[in-house]
C-alpha cells in the first residue's frame, strides 16, 4: 500500500506485527459502551451552561421587556412563536450534539485478537493510536479532551462540550443554524422596539424603568449581533466542509502539506 504525504501526518505507521498488541487493554464491554455520552471536562461543561444561559437571557428580554408590553397581539403572538421555536430547536440541537457520541472509535481495540480479524495482507499498513491504543481508520484523529479517537473529526468544540465528528456533526449544523436565526430575529426585534419607544413614551414601552430597558435591549444587541457572527461563520465552514467531505482538520493538515512542499523547493 503506498503512502500519501498526509498521511504521515498520522500518529504511528507500522506494519501488524510491529503493533504490540499485548500492551492493550481489551475493549471496553457492551454495557459499558452503551451508556450516555458525556465529556467531563470542566471548561467544556462550564462553556456548555453559558451558551444555555444565554438563550434563557435573549428569551427573558424578547418576551419580557419587548414583546409583553406590545400592543399589538398579532405582532407579539406571530413573533413570540418564532423565536420560542427555534429557540427550543436550537437547545433542542445542542443537546444532542453534545451527547451523541461523535464518533469515537473502540478504545484498546488494537488486540492481537482484532488484528487478525481484519484479515490484513502481507505489507499492508495500518495505523495504531498510541494514546487509546485504538485501531484508527482513516481519517480519524485523537481528541486530547475526549480521550478518543474520533472518526471523521471536524473539531473540538467546547461550547457543546463535545467533538464535532462522523454522528454529531449534523446537530452541531443545526444547533449553529438556529442560533444564527434567533440571533437576526433579536437583533431586528430591538430596532423596532427602540423606533417604538423613541415614538411613544419610554416608560410605557416596557414594564421595566427606562435605563433599565436600555440596558438590558443593549445587552442583548451585543450578545445577538456576537453570536451571529460567530454562529455565522461556523454554519458556513460547516457547510463546505460537508459539501467537500473535508473536514477542518484534513483541510489544515492539507495546507501545513502544501507549505512544507514550498519551503522544500525554496
Amino acid at each position: 500500500m503506498m503512502l500519501t504525504p498526509i498521511n504521515r501526518f498520522r500518529d504511528i505507521e507500522r506494519k501488524p506485527e510491529y503493533l504490540q498488541p499485548d500492551k492493550c487493554i481489551p475493549p471496553p464491554s457492551l454495557d459499558t459502551m452503551g451508556r450516555m455520552w458525556f465529556i467531563r471536562d470542566g471548561c467544556g461543561i462550564a462553556c456548555a451552561v453559558i451558551t444555555w444561559m444565554l438563550v434563557i437571557y435573549a428569551e427573558f428580554v424578547v418576551i419580557c421587556v419587548m414583546l409583553i408590553p406590545s400592543r399589538d397581539i398579532v405582532y407579539t403572538i406571530i413573533n413570540g412563536i418564532i423565536f420560542n421555536v427555534c429557540a427550543f430547536m436550537a437547545l433542542a440541537s445542542h443537546s444532542r450534539a453534545m451527547l451523541t457520541d461523535p464518533g469515537a472509535v473502540p478504545k484498546g481495540n488494537a488486540t492481537k485478537e482484532f488484528i487478525e480479524s481484519l484479515q490484513l495482507k502481507p505489507g499492508q499498513v495500518v495505523y495504531k493510536c498510541p494514546k487509546c491504543c485504538s485501531i484508527k481508520p482513516d481519517r480519524a484523529h485523537h481528541c486530547s479532551v475526549c480521550r478518543r479517537c474520533i472518526r471523521k473529526m471536524d473539531h473540538h468544540c467546547p461550547w457543546v462540550n463535545n467533538c464535532v465528528g462522523e454522528t454529531n456533526q449534523k446537530y452541531f449544523v443545526l444547533f449553529t443554524m438556529y442560533i444564527a436565526l434567533i440571533s437576526l430575529h433579536a437583533l431586528i426585534m430591538v430596532g423596532f422596539h427602540f423606533l417604538y419607544c423613541f415614538e411613544e413614551d419610554w416608560a410605557k414601552c416596557s414594564s421595566f424603568s427606562p435605563p433599565t430597558t436600555v440596558i438590558l435591549l443593549i445587552l442583548l444587541c451585543f450578545e445577538g449581533l456576537l453570536f451571529l457572527i460567530f454562529t455565522s461563520v461556523m454554519f458556513g465552514t460547516q457547510v463546505h466542509s460537508i459539501c467537500t467531505d473535508e473536514t477542518h482538520l484534513h483541510f489544515l493538515e492539507s495546507r501545513v502539506l502544501e507549505v512544507f512542499i514550498v519551503v522544500l523547493k525554496i
